[in-house]
This record gives C-alpha cells, sequence and structure tokens, in this order.
C-alpha cells in the first residue's frame, strides 16, 4: 500500500494532530485541472494536498483539502462502528506518553486505554474534524521479562 488519503477542511489542524502523533512531513503540492478531475470524478477540482509519512518511511498519509470542490456537508464524526473506512491504526513507543502529549493539544481518547491479551496496550482516539486513529503499543515484550 502507498498511501491513505483523508480530506479535510482545516488542513493545519491536521497536520499539528498527525505531526504530534509523530508523524514526519513528505511534501505537499497543489493539485487540480482536467485530468485529475476526470480522475477523481469531480469536475474542475483544485486542492492542497499534504503528504505525511511514518518515521520508519513505511506508510503515508495524504491529507487533502479541496479548494474548488468542496464537500457541502462539512466534517462528520463517525462512531466507530459506522460502515466503510473508520480509522488509522499506529503502533507507537510509549501510548500513555504520546496520550499526555495530545491530551495538552485537546486529544482524548475515545474510550478507555485497555490491555488486550498482555500483547497490546490500545486505544481510539478521535482527532481534527472527527478522524479516528487506533494507537497501540507492543507490551509483550515488556509482559514476558
Amino acid at each position: 500500500m502507498d498511501h491513505v488519503s483523508i480530506n479535510v477542511e482545516d488542513l493545519d489542524a491536521a497536520k499539528r494532530f498527525f505531526f504530534a502523533l509523530g508523524m514526519e512531513f513528505a511534501g505537499e503540492a497543489k493539485v487540480g485541472g482536467p485530468m485529475v478531475g476526470r480522475v477523481i470524478g469531480l469536475q474542475d477540482p483544485m486542492s492542497d494536498v499534504v503528504f505525511v509519512r511514518t518515521p520508519d518511511g513505511h506508510s503515508q498519509i495524504e491529507l487533502v483539502k479541496h479548494l474548488a470542490a468542496p464537500d457541502p456537508e462539512g466534517p462528520a464524526a463517525p462512531a466507530s462502528n459506522r460502515l466503510g473506512l473508520i480509522h488509522v491504526a499506529f503502533q507507537v513507543e510509549d501510548l500513555r506518553d504520546l496520550l499526555a502529549e495530545l491530551h495538552a493539544l485537546g486529544y482524548d481518547p475515545l474510550g478507555t486505554v485497555e490491555n488486550y491479551e498482555d500483547v497490546y496496550l490500545l486505544c481510539f482516539l478521535r482527532g481534527p474534524e472527527g478522524i479516528i486513529v487506533e494507537l497501540a503499543e507492543d507490551i509483550s515484550a515488556k509482559q514476558a521479562a
């Protein structure tokens, strides 16, 4: 997989959120025009696009702000059981420290932080515009020690 794309209204807030998760800037561009419109099925689109990548360089997220064809319904915050693509998951080094940093930025877990069978410490978190991320810390080695 090359990347996952997320449409946002507030591109700066989305960048801050993903940078707080430890993602790194990978590039940006303004894209649009007839060829892009034919590919994505919109008339005369124009978008600001920012790519962020995981520190290991293996995964990317494309953040897209549609300028010429914004979503007339605006952002919606789906429930965790909504049909369709709902969340993106990240493995993190120290979940509790990261959650303290994210709390200071105004982001808190949707529910509780749970130990999943002594393998992962995990939670779901809602970011800007309803984006849901799953955060998981591999605790299996810590539990075995």
